[in-house]
């Protein structure tokens, strides 16, 4: 691996980190992203956090003003969760169209992974986890369609829905029914049955 390639795998990581520490509400709505602050916190200097802020300026979640700088995105109201949702709904259905065909051992291996970080975040209660461990599940399933475009505009959409999956998973009593109302995506996907995969992305969504 070359130079180059360290330093691009260390932005994606760092953009990675950004990305669940805002999705999950540890970094907060309207928050400014000092990059002296952030080049301190992962031991790098202001250019990979510079260019991370891009990219997630680029996907927005970040918005940039010149007086300002990068600032976290606000959440969109209610009314336009509304119509929001279902477009995310869309989106990954289609996602899932794309790789059905050519699904793996190995994609089955990803989700599993990270639904048992999500159970184990369920039985702690955790829900800044939990919100993560969520958010990562159905982002790795648009990211499997390999289409650049289709995860951008995703994660336009959800970064304007987050506050949504947080409040959400509140008015759980059990928290562990968030991990158990994921099983039948990937329970359907294991039963190679495109059209009860599509169903079930559905009724968990909508």
């Amino acid at each position: 691996m070359n130079e180059s390639q360290l330093v691009r795998g260390l932005g994606e990581q760092i953009v990675e980190r950004l990305r669940e520490d805002i999705f999950s509400g540890r970094i907060a709505e309207g928050e400014r992203l000092r990059e002296i602050d952030l080049a301190e916190r992962f031991a790098v200097s202001r250019g990979p956090i510079r260019e991370a802020i891009q990219q997630l300026a680029w996907e927005g979640i970040v918005e940039t003003d010149r007086n300002k700088g990068a600032l976290v995105s606000t959440s969109a109201p209610n009314e336009i969760t509304e119509l929001i949702i279902p477009l995310r709904c869309t989106i990954e259905k289609y996602a899932v169209r794309l790789f059905f065909d050519n699904l793996a051992e190995e994609d089955f291996l990803v989700w599993e992974t990270i639904l048992e970080k999500m159970k184990r975040a369920c039985e702690a209660k955790d829900f800044a986890l939990i919100s993560e461990h969520d958010i990562a599940f159905h982002r790795a399933l648009v990211t499997r369609s390999h289409s650049p475009d289709l995860l951008a505009i995703w994660s336009s959409i959800v970064s304007r829905v987050r506050r949504h999956f947080r409040e959400s998973h509140l008015k759980y009593t059990n928290p562990i029914q968030i991990y158990e109302e994921h099983l039948p995506i990937l329970d359907a996907f294991k039963n190679k049955s495109l059209a009860e995969s599509l169903e079930a992305i559905e009724q968990h969504i909508e």
